[in-house]
């Protein structure tokens, strides 16, 4: 029996850009989001807990805005230096759905300022991302990797 951990399948790692690329048309949408008169705003809010929702179920490479980004802007850009894994950006993904998602269900209840707050805070953290290369999902979603995972005994 062998001692050696079985290896396991590499991650298909996405272009660092595409996100930061998706984080731009996001804060677009929710600018709009916060001034756009009804039922526009919330035609624009459910579009982008879509978007969100592609991204959290299958993956951030699957949303519209990655598929522009692959097919618009990344021809014109030299190939990435390195990938990055899509974990991280997918748990953005699933946050910003929290948000936005969480704005459709109170404005559908007609609690129209706390939508707009909560849009309003998917905001800041899609520009922290589109403008600053923070992303404050991917963050958290380290913190709690490393607060969840295991280290192994010493010898």
């Amino acid at each position: 029996m062998s001692t050696a951990a079985t290896p396991r399948p590499a991650l298909a790692g996405i272009d660092p850009r595409g996100p930061r690329v998706a984080a731009s048309l996001t804060s677009l949408v929710l600018a709009l989001v916060l001034v756009a008169p009804q039922p526009l705003s919330g035609v624009l809010l459910g579009v982008q807990t879509a978007v969100f929702a592609i991204g959290a179920v299958r993956g951030v490479q699957h949303t519209p805005y990655a598929v522009a980004f692959r097919r618009l802007v990344r021809p014109r850009l030299r190939p990435p230096v390195e990938l990055e894994d899509p974990r991280p950006p997918r748990f953005a993904q699933a946050l910003g759905l929290a948000f936005t998602g969480g704005a459709l269900i109170v404005l559908l209840l007609g609690a129209t300022t706390t939508a707009l707050v909560l849009a309003g805070l998917a905001l800041v953290a899609a520009l922290l991302n589109a403008v600053f290369g923070l992303c404050l999902g991917c963050e958290l979603y380290l913190i709690l990797r490393r607060a969840t995972s295991h280290p192994s005994p010493a010898r």
